[in-house]
């Protein structure tokens, strides 16, 4: 991959993330504080850890591919979601960040983008191609916690279209 196509690729994700945004916000938003523990079974993440993890995975993938290195610390996760009191300080974070990291990615060159980046051993591509995982990464966990939203007693909102709590308005 050289750099150009790189940049492309790091534009078409920037504004297909940025087209998830919103939807993510309102997923988050959704989880209300007083059922946050809430996980549909035993091997499942509570709300809460979904609600902290999808808000801080998102950051830290959009970090490791301009930066151009993946490193995990889950000290550092933790750290960070012990930071947040309310599911309005989860949402208060990504609104705030993430649009930050979408105009961190623009402005990564494409050559940086076009480096070779290891994933943790498993695979090694240029750093834009992880962008599609990212993007996946995100949109998996905010489909797991919109699953759970009506079973807590909030609303699911519309993502791809309207839902049974919140129907698409009708063209005029």
């Amino acid at each position: 991959m050289n750099a150009e196509q790189a940049q492309f690729l790091a534009d078409f994700f920037a504004k297909a993330m940025e087209n998830e945004f919103q939807a993510t916000c309102k997923v988050l938003a959704a989880v209300p504080d007083a059922r946050r523990d809430y996980k549909p079974d035993e091997k499942s993440r509570t709300a809460w850890e979904l609600a902290t993890h999808l808000a801080a995975g998102d950051i830290w993938f959009i970090d490791s591919i301009c930066n151009g290195a993946f490193t995990f610390d889950p000290d550092a996760e933790k750290k960070m979601a012990a930071g947040f009191e309310t599911v309005a300080d989860v949402v208060e974070f990504y609104t705030r960040e993430f649009p930050r990291r979408l105009e961190r990615l623009r402005s990564t060159p494409g050559e940086k983008l076009a480096q070779v980046v290891d994933f943790f051993g498993m695979m090694q591509q240029p750093a834009a191609s992880f962008l599609v995982f990212a993007n996946n990464h995100g949109i998996h966990h905010r489909g797991q916690l919109a699953s759970y939203l009506r079973a807590m007693g909030s609303k699911v909102p519309a993502i791809y279209g309207g839902s049974a709590d919140e129907p698409m308005a009708a063209a005029s």
